[in-house]
C-alpha cells in the first residue's frame, strides 16, 4: 500500500503520538531528522538501506522538505553496540528511529520507549520478536513461505531425501521457518540434519558438516548470521554440488542457488515511505500503528553461476513464478 503526501498535509498537520516535532530550517523547509541502523552489515542490510536512503532523497525533493539521515549506523549484530547506538540517537532527538533487521528493531524499540517512533525494515516474524500492540511501533516484514521452498526443493529432486537445515539460533527470523521446514519434512517422512552457528567461522563449519553428510539440499531462511558468510560457503556447497535454498535474492546475488523470498531494494524503499508518513502525518495515519505492513514475496532468483556449477536447468522452476537469472556479485 502506497500514500502519497502532500507538502500541503506536511505543513499543515500535526504529528501526533510518538512523534517528535520536527525542526525548521533557516529557508522554511520542514527537516526531519531519522537514524537509520542496521543490525550488522552484510548484502541484504546494504542494500535495504541503500533503498532507504535514495528513497528519502526522492521524497525530500518531491516535497520540498529535508530529511536528514547522516551514515548508516551499524551494530555490528552485538546488542550492547546497538543499545548504545539507541542511547545515541535517543539523545539527539531525532524524529524517527528506522532499524533493519530483528535485534536492531528490538534494541531501538526499548531504547525509545515510545519517545521516538520506530519504523523497523525486515522482520520476518513481528510477532516472535515482541514488536506488535506498541502505538509507537510498527515496520515491514519479510515473512517467508517456507512451504513453497520446500516444494521447489523437490520440484527439482524429487529424489531427495536428506536436507540439511542451517541456521543461526540467534537469530530471531529463523525460529518460526525452521520450524514450519521441520514440520513439513517431518511430515513428508524426509530426514534432515540441523546445523547452527553464531559467528562466520562457525557456520563456515556448519556448512562443511552438512557436506559431509552428503544431504541433497540446504534450507537458510532469512538469517543475517548465515548471509554474513555466504560468499564463501556458497562456493563449497556447489563444488558439492549440493543446492542452497535461501530466503532473500541478497544471498542468490552472493552465491546460494535460488531463492523464492522478498526484492529487499522494494522493502526499503516501502520502508522509508513508511517512516516519511510516520513523520508528517503522525504514526496513527499510517494505519500500521502497533502493527506492520507484510512484503509481496515469491519473487524466484536463481544464480546463474551456480546452476551451471551443480548442473541444474532453472526452467524446472517455471511453475512457480517468474524466474530471474543473477551472477554472483562480491557485496
Amino acid at each position: 500500500m502506497k500514500k502519497t503526501v502532500s507538502l500541503f498535509l506536511a505543513a499543515t498537520m500535526a504529528t501526533t503520538m510518538g512523534c517528535s516535532t520536527p525542526t525548521t530550517s533557516t529557508d522554511a523547509a520542514k527537516t526531519y531528522k531519522v537514524a537509520i541502523v542496521k543490525q550488522l552489515d552484510h548484502a541484504s542490510l546494504d542494500e535495504i538501506a541503500k533503498a532507504i536512503t535514495e528513497e528519502f532523497d526522492a521524497l525530500a525533493k518531491k516535497d520540498n522538505v529535508k530529511i536528514e539521515y547522516g551514515d548508516v549506523y551499524s551494530g555490528q549484530n552485538d546488542q550492547t553496540t546497538l543499545q548504545q547506538i539507541g542511547s545515541q540517537v535517543v539523545a539527539e532527538g531525532v524524529d524517527c528511529i528506522v532499524p533493519i533487521a530483528t535485534l536492531a528493531a528490538q534494541t531501538m524499540t526499548v531504547s525509545s520507549s515510545g519517545a521516538i517512533p520506530v519504523v523497523y525494515a525486515a522482520v520476518s516474524d513481528p510477532e516472535a520478536a515482541d514488536l506488535t500492540d506498541m502505538e509507537y511501533v510498527t515496520g515491514t516484514s519479510d515473512a517467508l513461505n517456507t512451504e513453497q521452498i520446500m516444494k521447489m526443493i523437490f520440484s527439482q529432486n524429487p529424489k531427495a531425501d536428506k536436507i540439511g537445515l542451517l541456521y543461526s539460533k540467534s537469530e530471531a527470523n529463523s525460529t518460526k521457518p525452521i520450524a514450519e521446514a521441520k514440520a513439513y519434512l517431518d511430515e513428508k517422512g524426509i530426514s534432515y540434519v540441523e546445523v547452527t552457528g553464531n559467528t562466520n567461522d562457525e557456520i563456515r563449519q556448519a556448512a562443511a558438516a552438512l557436506i559431509q553428510n552428503q544431504v541433497d539440499a540446504v534450507f537458510t531462511p532469512t538469517d543475517n548470521v548465515v548471509m554474513a558468510a555466504e560468499l564463501s560457503i556458497a562456493q563449497e556447497f556447489a563444488d558439492a554440488k549440493i543446492p542452497h535454498y535461501t530466503g532473500a535474492d541478497s544471498f542468490v546475488r552472493n552465491g546460494a542457488f535460488v531463492t523464492c523470498g522478498v526484492n529487499y531494494t522494494d522493502l526499503g524503499k516501502e520502508t522509508a515511505d513508511l517512516a516519511y508518513q510516520t513523520m508528517v502525518k503522525g504514526i496513527d495515519a499510517t494505519g500500521y500503528a502497533g502493527s506492520y505492513e507484510v512484503m509481496d514475496g515469491g519473487i524466484i532468483t536463481v544464480n546463474q553461476d551456480t546452476c551451471e556449477k551443480i548442473g541444474v536447468d532453472a526452467s524446472v522452476f517455471d511453475t512457480f513464478g517468474k524466474v530471474t537469472m543473477v551472477s554472483t556479485s562480491e557485496e
